[in-house]
């Protein structure tokens, strides 16, 4: 069983080394353990550094792309390779190495799809109150609309298998981590959860500026998406409320009518009888929206296939980092005897 360990990484020149350091290179159950840059176009030494650490794969992005399109071609490259599993991790050193093996376990005994490394924020010494607060609100939520119970959704720590790796298709550029989180609920993944340690904080998160901007494009995300799978629940939720909204005003216009004065409360009849056209509007929009996305999961599962026949007949081509030049400093002893 092979094991690919992806890192994206954007101007990881600092602390990409510790980050190579600490990760494991036997694992049980695991039978080969391989290491995947993806550089976003890094304008510092990252690939240079990657390459004297010997690691195995290199895939660079000529501009910044994003976390989530690089977290994506990650994950091609990674199944053109030949993982059986495929371990994210980020170059910034956040995670430790050693809890990979706690994150594949379960993958590796055939009881999960997807394992998402749970950083316990409510322990986090830097995380403001605020900051651990909405963690669990959005975990919570995004727990809700996927089905399934992910204590730190946000988390970017995460294995997932080569069967979860095909059916993975993403397409929000600020993030991946939401979307495949709920890709994997609609499409009946099992999805696991383990305590995972973090280390200590080494720069400010290149992903959002503050916490408002941060809540906002997740929340945006968390919309778009829920709407993409789930448009009929989206629309018809929607659609209901206006209705309910719509009654009330009419009910009010009906109450005078009877008890003879009707005449001065039309308003009352117009408000919801606006109110009632606009959740017809969002009933159909919704029936429409559903009948679009019967055709996206057409499309998915037509993708799946390709792929799976790209990769049946694709042999790895990509040649291995190549090795320090005679002259470079070599990797400290710790990244070549962890286990």
């Amino acid at each position: 069983m092979k094991l690919i360990i992806q890192i994206p990484c954007l101007n990881e020149e600092e602390t990409l080394p510790q980050t190579l350091v600490d990760l494991p290179r036997q694992i049980p159950g695991i039978d080969k353990v391989e290491i995947l840059i993806i550089d976003d176009g890094s304008s510092d030494r990252t690939v240079e550094v990657a390459r004297r650490f010997g690691v195995h794969h290199i895939v660079r992005n000529g501009t910044n792309r994003g976390l989530a399109r690089s977290f994506s071609r990650g994950i091609e490259e990674a199944l053109r390779q030949g993982a059986d599993i495929i371990v994210n991790t980020d170059g910034d050193n956040q995670y430790r190495g050693a809890d990979i093996a706690k994150l594949v376990a379960p993958i590796v005994a055939g009881e999960a799809d997807i394992v998402i490394g749970d950083r316990q924020t409510q322990a986090i010494a830097h995380f403001s109150r605020g900051k651990k607060l909405l963690q669990r609100l959005g975990s919570y939520a995004v727990s809700t609309l996927a089905g399934t119970r992910v204590p730190d959704a946000v988390s970017g720590f995460r294995a997932i298998s080569r069967e979860a790796a095909i059916k993975t298709n993403i397409v929000s550029p600020f993030s991946y981590t939401i979307e495949t989180v709920l890709q994997a609920g609609r499409r009946k993944m099992t999805i696991r959860s383990v305590p995972v340690a973090t280390n200590a904080k080494t720069r400010e998160s290149r992903l959002f500026t503050n916490i408002p901007n941060f809540v906002t494009r997740q929340l945006k995300t968390l919309l778009q998406m829920y709407v993409m799978y789930s448009p009929l629940r989206a629309f018809s939720s929607l659609g209901l409320g206006l209705a309910l909204v719509g009654i009330a005003p009419i009910l009010r216009f009906v109450w005078f009518y009877a008890t003879g004065d009707g005449s001065g409360h039309l308003q009352s009849l117009v408000l919801g009888g606006v109110l009632c056209v606009m959740a017809f509007i969002a009933f159909t929009a919704g029936l429409l929206a559903d009948v679009v996305s019967r055709n996206r999961q057409l499309l998915e599962l037509t993708l799946e296939k390709v792929r799976r026949l790209e990769l049946a007949l694709d042999e790895p081509d990509s040649e291995p980092a190549p090795l320090p030049e005679e002259g470079d400093t070599p990797p400290p002893v710790a990244l070549r005897a962890k286990g």
